[in-house]
């Protein structure tokens, strides 16, 4: 193994304040190397990749090593921003600019003999490739992350990036923007805020915003929804320091010094004062689950009575005990260290007074609508099909269309089954008898986004299968029950047990309304 991963000094702030104005100059040269994110899937493959995401080096430097069909520049850029490698800085980006980066703190040692100090990482974003700005983490070395550490595109940043929508819009707010990854995902955004109350990110944030052309972006340092007092957006995404535990920062890009899950609560809380009318917000959270008290009660409580659709889905539950040891592995301490073991006992101890019962953690999507607020705590544990981002904001759509029914006009509309959903009929080995299956489950599924799955009878399939798009769901039933289907006298009694499925087949997208297709059309 050729790379030597543990010694290298951060750059200084002030250091990284001179490397803004280099910032797009660096970018330049990368591009010219072909240091992208499709040359390392090209060089590194599925397997290295994966390799890359565990924070495996040795999997990385093998593979890094046999390549074919890739300049031996681009080879060696590689090695010098994944793995950590000398090289000669001079020859991959001339004289003057290595001078810069050399200056600026982002390369160390000499011209000929130069190691990369910053995590400069090619990633692609809403189909684009970008490159992206932080400091070093340990995925690559053997080293520990000081509190002021800024974090690169990580796993809770790809989520976020996964759920947020990326069509066009006026003005976004980034709040808890970090290195600013989050803000590269909206290009045809007029005008983006990307805020942060540590100041090392946004040197980190104005640097990757030059080296992607994104003019149209400004960094603000402020503590959380401070620095836009009074401003309105159109679009909120945020992936705040929402660890669940005591309130103490050890790490600026994780820890919010609030009690327990205080940072999502206040997050939810401030959304309704800085969202446009129709306006959306997309985060990531956490949230405590508590004796006595469900977790969606506990979300609830933090809504304001008027202005917000809230859609929550939780992804994941962790015992306290596994959440801690999580956290501790992140800030690179051994959970079986002395620090480890205090942290641990004082962590869990907190949990313990404050009857946490397990940690939370999922989606937020919220739209500013006129009249009560309307909220949906669910889980979601189940793989997505799709990104989530495209599904949240159809969800909203879907959303307005029920806030806008009666179940009388529910009867009245028409409705169509989604393309690729899927109707499941389960049987099961019949052990009464011995021989056999019998009868278990009818289930109608969709085959993308969520996957959702609600079990339903046999007469909801049926009328389901008659469902057509010029057809008013009332006159479906009706029509079937000349027919013979149902008994006309019990046709009211139908109707009215099947609105309340309806509205939930809706909510999940298994039927759609005829009326949001022509829309779409």
């Amino acid at each position: 193994m050729t790379f030597s991963p543990s010694t290298f000094t951060p750059p200084t702030d002030q250091q990284l304040r001179d490397f803004v104005d280099c910032a797009e100059e660096f970018a330049t040269a990368l591009r010219r190397l072909e240091f992208s994110s499709e040359s390392l899937r090209r060089v590194l493959g599925a397997e290295g990749l994966a390799a890359l995401d565990r924070g495996e080096p040795g999997v990385v430097d093998v593979l890094l090593t046999e390549t074919e069909g890739v300049s031996a520049d681009t080879v060696t850029a590689l090695r010098l921003f994944i793995l950590g490698d000398f090289a000669d800085a001079q020859q991959l980006f001339g004289a003057e600019l290595t001078a810069k980066l050399l200056g600026s703190g982002i390369l160390a040692g000499t011209a000929t003999n130069a190691q990369v100090c910053i995590d400069v990482r090619p990633v692609e974003i809403a189909g684009v490739d970008r490159i992206v700005f932080s400091d070093r983490d340990a995925s690559m070395s053997d080293h520990v992350p000081g509190p002021d550490h800024v974090l690169g595109v990580g796993r809770a940043s790809r989520s976020l990036l996964d759920i947020s929508p990326t069509s066009a819009v006026e003005s976004v707010l980034d709040l808890g923007a970090g290195c600013g990854v989050q803000s590269l995902a909206q290009p045809d955004a007029k005008s983006i805020v990307a805020t942060d109350i540590h100041p090392r990110a946004l040197f980190f944030a104005r640097a990757t915003f030059a080296a992607n052309g994104f003019d149209q972006a400004q960094a603000v340092e402020g503590s959380w929804f401070e620095p836009v007092a009074g401003k309105k957006f159109d679009r909120i995404v945020a992936n705040p320091p929402f660890v669940v535990g005591l309130p103490s920062v050890e790490h600026v890009y994780r820890d919010s010094g609030l009690n327990l899950d205080g940072a999502t609560e206040l997050m939810i809380r401030g959304l309704a004062d800085h969202l446009t009318d129709g306006g959306t917000a997309h985060l990531l959270g956490a949230w405590a689950h508590i004796e006595g008290e469900s977790w969606q009660q506990r979300i609830a409580s933090w809504l304001p009575a008027e202005g917000l659709e809230v859609w929550v889905t939780q992804r994941d539950v962790a015992t306290p005990a596994e959440y801690i040891g999580t956290w501790l592995r992140d800030e690179s301490i051994d959970p079986r260290s002395p620090e480890g073991c205090e942290r641990s006992r004082a962590w869990l101890e907190h949990f313990r007074n404050s009857g946490v019962t397990g940690i939370g953690f999922g989606y937020i999507t919220v739209q500013r609508i006129a009249g009560p607020t309307s909220a949906v705590c669910e889980e979601m544990p189940q793989p997505l099909a799709a990104p989530f981002g495209a599904e949240a904001q159809e969800y909203l759509g879907r959303a307005e269309w029920l806030r806008a029914q009666t179940a009388n006009t529910i009867l009245e509309a028409a409705f169509t089954v989604r393309p690729g959903v899927a109707l499941e009929r389960v049987s099961l080995a019949d052990v009464d008898s011995g021989q056999g299956f019998t009868e278990f489950d009818t289930r109608i599924s969709r085959t993308d986004g969520p996957a959702w799955t609600h079990s339903i009878d046999e007469s909801v399939a049926t009328i389901l299968g008659a469902l057509h798009p010029e057809a008013a769901l009332g006159s479906v039933i009706d029509i079937m029950a000349m027919f013979g289907a149902f008994d006309e006298s019990e046709v009211p009694a139908i109707k009215d047990a099947l609105v309340p499925i309806v509205v939930d087949l809706v909510r999940h997208g298994l039927i759609l309304p005829a009326e949001l297709l022509e829309d779409k059309q």
